[in-house]
């Protein structure tokens, strides 16, 4: 916990009317219109937008297994540059996190890193498989209090399975995390299916793959009351399945991507690898409806899928190539270009989609994703939106340097980030 006592100055809650904050011993001491406070740092936050720290729920720090691609203290380092005071933790390490052992490993590495919070979750199947549940009591049970268990990279696809894993986490409030791809209907695909992968000589990815699953899961969901998030929706199919899932009041919630918000399958053109990442690049129409599912609060999170690779595995022919992007250091400057820009949501909206509702999914409420009000954990991002940067993939703090955005003007910047009172970035710098 900082003992600095840090003053900001002038700046806009959430987009609203600017005002100043009091930071002192980890929280929000006061908010409103502050004379000078002795001994407190001040900084001139005028023009600056507040928010919430945002929280990841879809994050691949790759560590343990494959460091050469990140580690938890490159991969936080990137998130706190980020805006992210949170991050959720994927499972499909090496070993894969399927045990109290692992996930436990995972949180420390976390705590030690310190510029953001690890919430490591964990396998539902053991060794990603799909064939046998794995310790999700034990992993529950362990310092790391695990709550979103997910087998992303695979799909639970065996529907018995699926359903014993809905109704086992029921005891402790998880949540099952689905990627929703029908192994069957994707087998060689290597981007979405249409005409565009008929010209390219590309095997395609149906767009029903997807929704297949998710059409299953919601009604398992409703089956067993149990919780489930569907993980990087890409399609306008799987938004309408969700929007039906909620007005029906079914226990489902859903994330999206930055690049499923702004990217499309005509960058596929050029078979630069790059663009291969699963759930692949879909249509201008799928990004359509995936901006309209955000804005009207049908999906409720996005969520990075940061997926680092190293230079081998991406600088190879199309086939070859892992799937994946890098995701955190670009994530609120793609929001705020799709989502804020455009006008389909404001400040308050994107701290919402970025931080209150994700940490609510996560089960971290209790400490992320809380108003910027008095008494408050001091988690908190100022972000100047004026400004403008061009994507070098070289001055990314990731080891990895696979982001989809190189050379691309994006609006905004992160300016500074507050874990519990204490600066992870200022002026823009780790601090």
């Amino acid at each position: 916990m900082s003992t600095t006592t840090y003053l900001i100055k002038n700046a806009s809650v959430l987009g609203g009317a600017p005002t100043d904050l009091l930071v002192r011993d980890g929280s929000i001491a006061e908010v409103g219109s502050l004379g000078a406070v002795e001994g407190a740092v001040e900084l001139d936050a005028a023009g600056l937008i507040a928010l919430p720290g945002l929280v990841d729920l879809h994050t691949h720090l790759r560590e343990p297994g494959r460091e050469d691609a990140e580690t938890v203290d490159t991969g936080t380092r990137a998130a706190a540059l980020g805006g992210f005071t949170a991050v959720h933790a994927m499972a499909n390490t090496d070993p894969v996190a399927d045990t109290a052992g692992v996930v436990e490993q995972v949180w420390r590495l976390g705590r030690e890193a310190g510029f953001c919070d690890v919430f490591p979750i964990g396998a539902v199947t053991v060794g990603l498989a799909g064939e046998r549940l794995a310790e999700l009591g034990a992993m529950a049970d362990s310092a790391a209090r695990v709550r979103v268990f997910s087998d992303d990279g695979k799909c639970v696809s065996d529907a018995n399975l699926m359903r014993r894993a809905l109704e086992y986490v029921k005891a402790f409030d998880g949540v099952i995390a689905q990627h929703a791809q029908e192994p069957r209907l994707t087998e060689g695909a290597q981007m979405n299916e249409g005409e565009l992968s008929g010209v390219l000589g590309l095997a395609g990815w149906p767009a029903v793959a997807e929704e297949a699953i998710i059409a299953r899961d919601i009604l398992l969901a409703a089956h067993t009351e149990s919780r489930l998030h569907v993980c990087h929706v890409s399609t306008a199919g799987s938004v309408e399945l969700i929007r039906w899932a909620k007005s029906k009041g079914w226990p489902v919630t859903a994330e999206v991507t930055p690049h499923h918000l702004i990217l499309t399958e005509d960058l596929v053109t050029g078979y630069d690898p790059i663009y291969k990442v699963n759930p692949p690049l879909r249509t201008a129409a799928d990004v359509e409806a995936l901006r309209a599912g955000l804005a009207d609060g049908t999906i409720d999170a996005v969520a990075t899928d940061h997926a680092p690779h190293p230079h081998e595995d991406k600088d190879c022919e199309w086939a070859a190539a892992a799937m994946g992007m890098l995701g955190l250091e670009t994530a609120l400057s793609v929001v705020q270009a799709t989502m804020v820009d455009s006008g389909l949501m404001t400040w308050a909206e994107v701290a919402d989609r970025m931080s209150a509702r994700p940490a609510r999914i996560g089960q971290i409420d209790d400490r992320h994703g809380r108003p910027l009000a008095a008494g408050e954990p001091a988690n908190l991002v100022l972000v100047d939106p004026a400004a403008t940067r061009t994507v070098d993939r070289t001055a990314l703090a990731s080891l990895s340097q696979n982001t989809p955005y190189q050379g691309m003007e994006l609006p905004g910047a992160v300016v500074a980030t507050f874990l519990r009172g204490t600066p992870t970035v200022l002026d823009g710098k780790l601090a």
